[in-house]
């Protein structure tokens, strides 16, 4: 081993040390999750952006399999294992290699493969307490490996979703509009089409299965569909069965049946996916925003105000912290509160840490109930970058 490579070695596995006994001496159990997964559930619970990321391999008995691209699918798995109903409080803390194709061509920050140091906490019942604590655990250990310039990044799903609920529309269109919060420009356009034209899609649909299509039928209408396809000789494309595309048809009439979206709902959810503010003043800009556009959110805000105090009392730095309500991080796993550590040099492409709650992802994985959920990594490469640019004191 060259020289460089043992010494770049040697740090990376100090630097897991470190955060290890940090994490360990917080009472989370260290566990090491298999490298190799079924492949199946990533596929189905990380979204569209990584699941194209995933090195996808099959086995000689025909099993299709996984490089692990995170290692909170296979601590969740790992979990399960233990306790089969996986609504058992536990706390797991890892470190080990995850693997992600780099489309843009590997570098020091985004390699094929990476180390992860991080956590995990399942069957805490109070929320706002465990995700402070996650997040104050990340910041001590990033405090204990010496890293001091960094800002923090907090997102809310859960806003996000009051905010929907407390919208005039149909429910379909908030469903829609939170599959496409990961995709922001996909977010806007819908938002854009939904006020001025929500039934533009539908002139798509050819007219013989338009005229049979139901929206209070769904059962008949997957019927159609299949005896439509059939009768054209057309194979569903990739993954998609006959009622999901009757599904997604469906509401492509419904749309067609429906008013538009009201200038002034459509107003209230730009403004709120347009706020970015700093964590102390974040809670304030978002309560105005309710007051002004007539809803009460109170709950929601509430809840996220709460997690600021605790993570203060925790020791968590909130002149660090700013609020982006566009935030949602890139996995799609993710159901309410997130965060990213971001260091200067490598910028928010390139965050350091990143974490938040994953209510469903435990019954993905097989436990029969969603189970509370919630975790963070640091990127350990990543972070030895960071110290090597000026990050340390």
């Amino acid at each position: 081993m060259p020289a460089e490579t043992a010494k770049h070695f040697e740090a990376l596995e100090a630097s897991s040390q470190t955060l290890l006994s940090v994490f360990t001496r917080a009472g989370f159990e260290a566990v090491s999750p298999a490298i190799i997964q079924p492949a199946g559930v990533f596929l189905d619970v990380v979204g569209e952006t990584l699941r194209a990321r995933t090195y996808v391999f099959t086995d000689p008995d025909g099993d299709e399999l996984c490089m692990r691209p995170d290692l909170t699918v296979p601590t969740c798995r790992l979990h399960i294992e233990r306790h089969p109903e996986g609504n058992v409080a536990a706390k797991y803390s890892y470190n080990g290699p995850a693997f992600r194709f780099q489309p843009q061509g590997s570098g020091h920050a985004h390699t094929r493969e990476f180390r992860q140091t991080g956590i995990e906490a399942f069957g805490e019942a109070n929320r706002e307490r465990a995700e402070a604590e996650i997040v104050a655990t990340i910041v001590a250990g990033l405090d204990a490996a010496g890293l001091t310039n960094y800002t923090l990044r907090f997102g809310d799903l859960g806003l996000l979703r009051a905010i929907l609920k407390a919208a005039d529309m149909p429910s379909r269109w908030r469903q829609r509009l939170m599959h496409l919060f990961w995709h922001p420009e996909a977010f806007k356009a819908e938002l854009r089409r939904l006020t001025l034209e929500p039934g533009a899609a539908s002139a798509q649909i050819p007219k013989a299965l338009r005229d049979v299509l139901d929206p209070d039928n769904p059962a008949a209408a997957e019927a159609a569909v299949a005896s439509y396809l059939e009768a054209n000789g057309i194979e569903p494309v990739g993954l998609r069965s006959t009622a999901e595309i009757a599904e997604n048809l469906l509401g492509r009439v419904a749309d067609a049946r429906s008013d538009p979206l009201s200038e002034k709902t459509a107003q209230l959810i730009a403004s709120y996916v347009a706020i970015v503010a700093p964590a102390r003043s974040s809670a304030r800009r978002i309560r105005e925003l309710a007051t002004l556009m007539g809803v009460n959110i109170e709950a929601a805000v509430g809840a996220y105000e709460w997690r600021l105090e605790l993570m203060s009392r925790a020791g968590v730095d909130l002149d660090r912290a700013e609020f982006s309500a566009e935030f949602g991080r890139a996995l799609e796993y993710y159901t309410g509160f997130v965060f990213e550590v971001v260091n200067p040099s490598l910028g928010r492409k390139s965050p350091v840490a990143g974490g938040g709650r994953y209510d469903h992802l435990v019954k993905a994985v097989g436990a029969a109930e969603d189970v509370p959920a919630v975790g963070a990594a640091i990127h350990t490469y990543r972070l030895l970058a960071a110290l090597n640019n000026g990050g340390a004191s």
